[in-house]
């Protein structure tokens, strides 16, 4: 019972987590408002929702303001907003978290997680995938997005990574959220002559950030610390399938070939990597 209310609350995260791919792509694509405004009212957004969080526990409070985890919180909204402008919705997703599972895998190994043949193959499996969608082609996406979306995806492995350290989900996702949102507004700021929106474009950034990523959040640092033991990690790969759907269903966006064998192939390679070790009779 346990196990499977955990995997309902993943489930939760993961369908938040494609949302905020599909909304984000939704405000850009019809330039309803400029990459740094949306990420700047998604945090605000989020971080006013949380707060209650950080008034609750306010015997904690000194412990859950982590600067870096804040810096990486604003790193990844910033760059997934900015690649999103180029980037299809499944594509803009595939990177993102294929991005963040080669992070979270390499981070295993570095702290010594054994990488057997069956791993060692899905993990070049994965790379396979991935290089398929970025090779040259009428299909592929232009690689400064693609870059910028990686590094995105770098950044969100990071945020996870020191997420599993936290002893308060609440307030600490909270304080990441308030920590993110001046560092924001400066580049919001910086770029204020490309600054742009309109009634839709608010709309969707205070609905990414309000629901589909504060709500969400607090949900993924409460399942960190037991993602080995329920594979969140692998179930987390849905996300790429589900916004490569949304784009189809509420952006128009074509489903090629090269994005449907490119997702399998990560798909399939990272569940190769994710898979729990079987306890040996």
């Amino acid at each position: 019972m346990a196990k499977t209310a955990l995997a309902l609350k993943v489930c939760l995260a993961v369908l938040a987590f494609a949302a905020n791919s599909i909304l984000c792509r939704l405000a850009l694509k019809g330039g309803h408002i400029d990459p740094f405004s949306f990420s700047s009212l998604r945090l605000l957004s989020g971080a006013l929702v949380l707060l209650p969080f950080l008034f609750l526990h306010t015997r904690t409070s000194l412990s859950v303001w982590r600067p870096l985890s804040g810096f990486y919180l604003m790193v990844y909204a910033v760059l997934f907003s900015v690649a999103y402008i180029h980037l299809d919705t499944g594509a803009g997703a595939l990177l993102l978290f294929g991005a963040v599972q080669f992070a979270m895998v390499m981070y295993g190994l570095f702290k010594g997680e054994s990488l057997s043949v069956l791993r060692a193959s899905g993990l070049m499996l994965a790379l396979a995938g991935i290089a398929i969608l970025l090779l040259p082609g009428a299909k592929a996406p232009p690689i400064f997005s693609a870059v910028l979306m990686i590094v995105a995806g770098l950044a969100w492995a990071a945020y996870s990574i020191t997420g599993r350290k936290t002893q308060n989900a609440g307030a600490s996702t909270a304080a990441n959220f308030v920590m993110a949102v001046p560092m924001a507004l400066i580049l919001s700021v910086l770029s204020i002559k490309e600054g742009h929106y309109d009634a839709a474009g608010i709309s969707l950034s205070l609905l990414s950030g309000a629901v589909a990523s504060a709500g969400a959040y607090v949900l993924w640092y409460t399942l960190l610390p037991s993602l080995a033991s329920i594979t969140a990690s692998t179930l987390q790969l849905s996300v790429p399938c589900l916004a490569m759907l949304g784009g189809v269903v509420f952006l128009g966006e074509s489903l090629t070939s090269r994005m449907v064998f490119s997702a399998l192939a990560v798909l399939v390679g990272i569940v190769m990597v994710t898979q729990e070790k079987k306890p040996t009779v």
